[in-house]
């Protein structure tokens, strides 16, 4: 017995889905992990480089006012540029403000704390300038700018370069971890597509192999099937064939005996008006019609003109029987080169078309009926038709035991059989059957004659 794959099947189905859901969860992770890189690193240093590039300007701005400052001549008050001052230091304060929100994200606190210190410390030094200018030395307030607020301008413009370096080298490294993650998701998609068509390939062949298995399997039991089906009608004609025999040649003789004697019995002196002779009369008369029906019924159960006389004078035969049993209007016409069928194809063609003319009699309804033998140089066509009231649709796909019977000689004749129907258009039966190669033409003998002189040799 070969085991069912669908246990396997649904484990390596189960198997699958569970790589999809996996993987398809660790790819989540990873694109969660890339966009909370891109938005917690990369855009917001991008966003404190913006921030710490508005500061360098204004220390830039204010580098550039100290030199004036200095190159002032010295009538001219160096607290004119009060006011400028103090709107950078405005803007400076506000754009520290709103970088210190990033900083703790982007960089270590201290960074800004030292930022922020160094910034104070200029301020401090920018108000005892504006002190000594106020205080009517401006002498000293110029050796102030050139010796004090020059180096903490230098080193505080320095200082946010640094930081601009450092966002500069983050914004690389998240560049860098972004194609670390983008490679590394690339080749895992083409690693689990590798896996994937690997799996579907071993489920396929798998599948494959078993329903090769499947179908071997089923072909050795329609094989075990046609020669049981074979020999069981085989066995069927035998047993017809032994019956019919034993009707005609045990049963027929006794019966012809009785007939007989009961003839010479009336002889014997029995008076014209007896009432013996007129019993002995009946008897005789029932005794022969017995034997006719029994040797119609011999005929019926194998017909021995089939095996004199081959097929197409069987079916001839039959279509006589058949039309004076049900008083259906019946024909047989044989069209093409006619061939000699003879043997088994011809017993099992012969009962494709008993069955099919039965049929007809029982639910066709129709009034005539029609056998066409279609010869051609390999093939035999016949075509049993009736011209009732059809098949229902209802009906087309049902499989009864006559049309099953019918299916299974055709197999063994290597043919096939088709049926044609539609209500209120009569049924068209079809049996195609291959033709031997060594079978013969008919003779030209005349084929009534023969027929005849086989029933009554057989009678």
């Amino acid at each position: 017995m070969i085991k069912s794959p669908t246990l396997r099947l649904l484990l390596g189905l189960l198997i699958t889905l569970a790589a999809v859901s996996g993987f398809s969860s660790y790819t989540l992770y990873q694109l969660r992990g890339l966009r909370l890189l891109q938005t917690n690193t990369i855009d917001l240093n991008r966003h404190d480089s913006l921030l710490l590039l508005r500061v360098e300007s204004d220390l830039n701005r204010l580098g550039l006012r100290l030199r004036d400052m200095i190159r002032e001549p010295a009538s001219e008050d160096v607290s004119k540029y009060r006011d400028e001052f103090n709107r950078l230091d405005a803007d400076l304060q506000e754009s520290l403000e709103e970088e210190a929100k990033l900083s703790s994200i982007t960089r270590r606190r201290g960074q800004h704390a030292e930022l922020i210190r160094s910034l104070k410390e200029f301020w401090q030094s920018c108000d005892e300038v504006f002190s000594a200018a106020n205080a009517g030395h401006p002498e000293a307030a110029r050796k102030l700018v050139s010796t004090s607020l020059f180096a903490q301008q230098s080193s505080l413009a320095g200082m946010v370069s640094r930081l601009l370096v450092h966002n500069n080298e983050s914004e690389e490294r998240a560049d860098q971890q972004v194609a670390s993650i983008y490679d590394g998701v690339e080749r895992d998609i083409y690693a689990f597509l590798a896996a994937t068509i690997l799996a579907i390939l071993i489920t396929s062949l798998y599948l494959i192999y078993s329903n090769r298995e499947i179908f071997d399997r089923l072909e050795s039991l329609s094989r075990q099937r046609r020669v049981l089906a074979a020999r069981l009608i085989s066995l069927q004609e035998e047993v017809l064939r032994s019956v019919s025999r034993e009707l005609h040649d045990e049963f027929g003789q006794i019966l012809t005996a009785v007939s007989a004697m009961l003839a010479r019995a009336e002889k014997k002196g029995v008076p014209a008006d007896s009432p013996l002779r007129t019993e002995l009369s009946e008897v005789r008369e029932i005794t022969h019609n017995t034997l006719e029906k029994m040797r119609s019924l011999s005929q019926m159960l194998h017909p021995a003109v089939i095996d004199d006389y081959g097929l197409i004078k069987g079916i001839e035969w039959y279509v006589g029987v058949f039309q004076k049993q049900t008083c259906i209007e019946t024909r047989a016409i044989v069209s093409g080169e006619q061939t000699s069928v003879i043997g088994q194809p011809a017993t099992h063609a012969f009962r494709v078309v008993q069955e099919a003319l039965n049929n007809a009699a029982k639910h066709s309804g129709s009034k005539t009926a029609l056998v066409e033998m279609i010869f051609s140089d390999l093939t035999l066509l016949i075509n049993i038709k009736d011209f009732g009231r059809g098949l229902p649709p209802a009906k087309k796909g049902k499989r009864g035991l006559g049309l099953i019977a019918m299916r299974e000689r055709a197999e063994l004749l290597g043919g096939s059989i088709e049926i044609h129907s539609a209500p209120g258009s009569g049924t068209t039966i079809s049996l195609a059957m291959p033709l031997r190669a060594d079978d013969r033409a008919l003779n030209t003998i005349d084929g009534e004659e023969l027929l005849e002189e086989a029933i009554s040799s057989r009678a």
